[in-house]
């Protein structure tokens, strides 16, 4: 390991406020996790005997994105997401089983579940009350169909498997009641899932979670009955827990699935349950399965693996794709596992697929979104991609319409993210966590309430500045999080520079007694670095801070149609385009590049180009990076697309190639919809990691 476990104290340490005899004393710490001794006074926590929270999730409305996160959101809104009960047949309002107080009917299963999960959590964040209006009207009907026994739902689920229980789509449901509570406080849900948890324990052991995705995913059924149980002290609720984790795939003796989806939302279950156990190896065990994923099939840039359905022995390289419901599912793992383990990795890790990966498995505009994305894909269209893709049929244009599961669990991605930005710590303090521009409504010390201004353009800035709001002055501790690739960040408090090196991949926590209108400002320089990828033969990737780099393709965008993209629903706005559309994106420009990195240090090879950060209408528009790179390169004439129209296998580096040195540019993975991500090397390989 690069550092030791510590904590460092630097006490007494005193900066002037105002006027030079107004002096506090202020302590600093860098610490890899928030302490485990005390549990947060001040909002929901784990509850005895569950273990200590290091970090704990803010109620729903406490946090108001601002910005380009914002602005994402209200894209979402205005685009497919806040359109599905129009565009989806699933999410159809007449006849819907989610609807009817019998629970029959048309589309019982995960779909408008996953749809309502964001699409509520969407209204709360925004303060929409057309989309917050409309979301109830589901959850009231779902409300409305807990029978005597305590299911709920659609009737079809509760004998849908060989007569046994599905409780797949129940467990989303779940969530969606969590989020509504948090909001709205609403005193029907509480004894509404202690009804539902009495019922599951009801349930013979040889027809509980038996089979199917049930069982994989049974680890987010499990979080819900710890959200009940710290929310009501019953004790009697930690026994369906455990029958709950005994009955869940074993996810703890190693990867239980290699479905891409089932990876990305389940490798976490036993450090779920590490709560209830306490025990070590259960916090571990989540470690180790992203380890051993992210080992075989992850060695590529962008945060995720390669399962363009399942992850399958031989395809490991760059081209090979992720589906758009396991980034989701893999960001919202990540956020739990920041409040389960208190881990700044965790936080790294989601960024990483936030802004290089997911970003770019939408349209700028949100009206469409496709099946795949890889870090190397160089045609979008709507052909057959199998046996390349482990899926037949159109995975990879652009729709509003044919891709059912990720159409509608998309909806959760930017929501849950800005619900995340912040979070309370065990020490009844607050911590910056993610990144964005912000304001947070919190409560801290002894109960005072503080509002924080979170100003930035990160991750396309370097700088965060937070303007602290106080009725009187109130003391307690403020983390802000250094990221892992960050080395020589700063930290002023109202403009006096706090003397230390603050470590990469630690917590900075300041405590002091904090005045209306103090001012903390992070600096943390984005450096280039390279990443050398061994075991896909030697290709290499980009990095900027928490950005990666892809080359700048140039890309055509033709509108077609076809029987199964439903022409009927095609609506013109007033400007003449499409309102909603199905596209492909075909390259304009060569990809087939190696790189040439001739420098003694991985920045003399880029010349970094900073455009104006003013946020455009659609913010990972391709037209729309506010940073670009400019790098040497080679053609390599025998790198071509495959037989099947996809990407040809990376060559192994070094390269040879006779063409001459050309100058590429490189713009953000999110804002490249074609991308080329991961690069051969034409002559020497960077002495890197």
């Amino acid at each position: 390991m690069r550092y030791a476990k510590f904590v460092l104290v630097l006490a007494g340490l005193v900066f002037v406020c105002g006027t030079a005899a107004e002096t506090r004393t202020t302590k600093v710490r860098m610490i890899p996790r928030p302490p485990k001794d005390t549990r947060n006074s001040l909002y929901v926590s784990n509850r005895e005997p569950l273990t200590v929270s290091p970090f704990v999730k803010l109620p729903i409305g406490s946090i108001e994105p601002r910005g380009w996160l914002r602005r994402m959101l209200e894209l979402q809104a205005e685009g497919m997401v806040g359109h599905l009960d129009e565009l989806s047949k699933w999410c159809k309002s007449e006849g819907n089983a989610w609807l009817s107080p019998e629970g029959e009917g048309h589309s019982p299963w995960e779909e408008l579940p996953y749809w309502l999960k964001g699409y509520g959590d969407m209204g709360y964040v925004l303060g929409d009350e057309k989309i917050i209006k409309e979301a109830r009207r589901w959850i009231e009907a779902i409300l409305a169909s807990q029978t005597e026994d305590g299911w709920f739902g659609p009737k079809s689920n509760k004998t849908k498997l060989n007569g046994e229980p599905d409780m797949w789509p129940n467990m989303i449901a779940l969530n969606c009641l969590q989020s509504y509570y948090e909001y709205s406080g609403d005193e029907r849900v509480i004894p509404f899932m202690k009804k539902y948890f009495r019922w599951q324990l009801s349930v013979p052991e040889e027809d509980f979670l038996q089979r199917s995705w049930q069982k994989k995913r049974a680890g987010d059924n499990l979080a819900s009955v710890y959200w009940l149980y710290n929310r009501t002290g019953e004790e009697w609720l930690l026994e369906p827990a455990k029958k709950i984790h005994k009955h869940t795939s074993n996810w703890t003796e190693g990867v239980a699935s290699w479905h891409g989806v089932n990876i990305a939302q389940c490798f976490k279950e036993p450090a779920v349950y590490y709560m209830q156990a306490n025990e070590e190896k259960f916090k571990d065990a989540a470690e180790r399965n992203y380890q051993t994923v992210r080992g075989i099939y992850g060695q590529v840039p962008g945060g995720m693996y390669g399962a363009d359905e399942n992850c399958r022995e031989g395809y490991y390289g760059p081209r090979q794709a992720t589906e758009t419901c396991a980034m989701v599912e893999f960001m919202y793992s990540a956020e739990t596992m920041v409040l389960i383990t208190g881990n700044p990795v965790w936080a790294d890790r989601c960024e990483d697929v936030a802004f290089n990966s997911f970003a770019a498995a939408l349209t700028a505009d949100m009206k469409a979104l496709h099946y795949l994305t890889a870090p190397n894909l160089t045609r979008l269209d709507r052909f057959e991609r199998e046996p390349v893709f482990d899926n037949g049929g159109c995975m990879l244009a652009y729709s509003p319409w044919i891709y059912r599961c990720c159409q509608h669990n998309v909806s959760h991605g930017w929501p849950y993210y800005a619900e995340n930005l912040w979070v309370g710590t065990s020490d009844n303090g607050v911590c910056a966590s993610l990144y964005a521009a912000s304001k947070v409504r919190v409560k801290v010390g002894d109960g005072q309430t503080v509002e924080i201004e979170e100003k930035t353009e990160y991750p396309f800035g370097e700088e965060v500045e937070f303007v602290f709001h106080t009725e009187e002055p109130v003391r307690f501790p403020f983390y802000v999080r250094i990221p892992g690739w960050c080395e020589g960040a700063k930290i002023m408090v109202n403009g006096k520079r706090l003397g230390s090196k603050f470590v990469a991949g630690y917590y900075t926590a300041v405590e002091t007694e904090w005045r209306d209108g103090d001012r903390v400002r992070l600096v943390l320089p984005a450096e280039i670095r390279l990443k050398v990828w061994r075991k896909n033969k030697n290709c290499v990737s980009v990095s900027r801070g928490a950005l990666t780099y892809s080359l700048k393709i140039g890309e055509k965008w033709v509108r077609y149609k076809g029987e199964s993209h439903r022409p009927e629903k095609w609506e013109k706005c007033s400007d003449g385009d499409y309102k909603w559309a199905a596209y492909e994106v075909h390259p304009e420009s060569a990809w087939n590049y190696a790189l040439v990195l001739d420098g003694d240090e991985p920045g003399d090879c880029f010349e970094v180009i900073k455009k104006d950060v003013s946020w455009p209408e659609e913010p990972f528009a391709f037209s729309a990076a506010p940073v670009e790179l400019r790098a040497k390169a080679k053609k390599v004439p025998g790198w071509k697309e495959d037989d099947y129209n996809v990407v040809g296998a990376i060559p192994e580096s070094p390269v040879d190639s006779d063409e001459p040195v050309e100058e590429i540019e490189l713009l953000p993975m999110g804002f490249a919809r074609l991308r080329i991500s991961a690069f051969p090397v034409a002559g020497e390989l960077p002495k890197v990691e």
